[in-house]
């Protein structure tokens, strides 16, 4: 690591000799001081449930930088995934600690429009691949976001209009959740209603390789997107399905002998109260 440093340093010092090379003083800053591993931590605001607007939820996301991908995941689902995969390694079934809002993560490649979303339906993680190529417009609005120069660009995605606030600062040309392809970092991104938001709260070095923990206690289904919209909506509609004849008859924790129809039955209500409150999602045209 010394030995780059003391090259770059060199490298510099000698363009500075020279004239007309401010350009290429500050690509080989940026590629410098951003080719390594980064982690960049965002609050995510959103409202579940658009008949209650009071009702506003927090969670920090990582958006982590790597080589060859960017992966985008909940700070506490990571938190409590690591340390459920640190007990099972000691032969330990632990509770997971922490109650993560978001439950889905997404994986992107530099110079592709190739994503893999991973989403979590009832028992099962699907991983979803999708081509996403967003039409970004550029603005002349200039503004400062934790000291970065930043550029409003607007787009549409998901059946959402979009405002976002980039940097060239920071020449990633990524973003949370799904949204990269601007000349610069995505700091803020919103939609119209402020139903979503997120915004960057701050930058911290990873100089291990990343590996997500994999508990290996779920099925993984792999879709395409139209597949998975299929699935989303089927979803949706009866939560419940694909645990027919997977509950066995039993009894429950108060000696009363409950059979697996009535199981899957009483389940099925409660996922559909609960989705019924999840109405506002961020792609808000898969409710179409």
């Amino acid at each position: 690591m010394k030995v780059v440093v003391k090259q770059a340093i060199f490298t510099i010092i000698k363009l500075l000799t020279m004239k007309n090379h401010y350009l290429l003083i500050l690509v080989l800053l940026s590629n410098f001081i951003f080719g390594q591993n980064k982690q960049f931590l965002y609050e995510y605001k959103f409202i579940p449930d658009s008949t209650n607007k009071a009702d506003i939820k927090r969670e920090i996301m990582v958006l982590n930088i790597q080589k060859d991908r960017s992966e985008y995941y909940s700070s506490v689902r990571y938190e409590s995934d690591s340390t459920q995969y640190a007990a099972y390694q000691k032969g330990i079934n632990s509770m997971p600690p922490g109650n993560p809002l978001v439950n889905e993560w997404v994986t992107k490649y530099p110079n592709s429009n190739q994503l893999v979303h991973t989403v979590m339906l009832m028992s099962d993680k699907y991983k979803v691949k999708q081509d996403v190529e967003l039409n970004w417009k550029l603005t002349n609005e200039f503004s400062k976001i934790l000291n970065y120069n930043v550029q409003k660009a607007t787009t549409e995605f998901g059946g959402r209009k979009w405002t976002a606030w980039f940097t060239k600062d920071i020449p990633i040309q990524d973003g949370p959740y799904k949204f990269k392809g601007l000349p610069g970092l995505i700091l803020k991104i919103e939609d119209s209603n402020k139903s979503h938001v997120w915004e960057l709260k701050g930058i911290r070095s990873n100089q291990e390789p990343f590996v997500y923990p994999d508990l290996n206690n779920y099925r993984i289904i792999q879709l395409n997107y139209n597949q998975f919209v299929k699935k989303f909506k089927d979803y949706r509609q009866d939560p419940t399905a694909d645990l027919v004849g997977q509950i066995p008859d039993q009894h429950d924790w108060t000696g009363k002998w409950r059979t697996s129809a009535e199981i899957i039955k009483e389940m099925n209500t409660e996922a559909l109260e609960r989705l019924a409150k999840d109405n506002n999602l961020i792609e808000i045209n898969l409710l179409k």
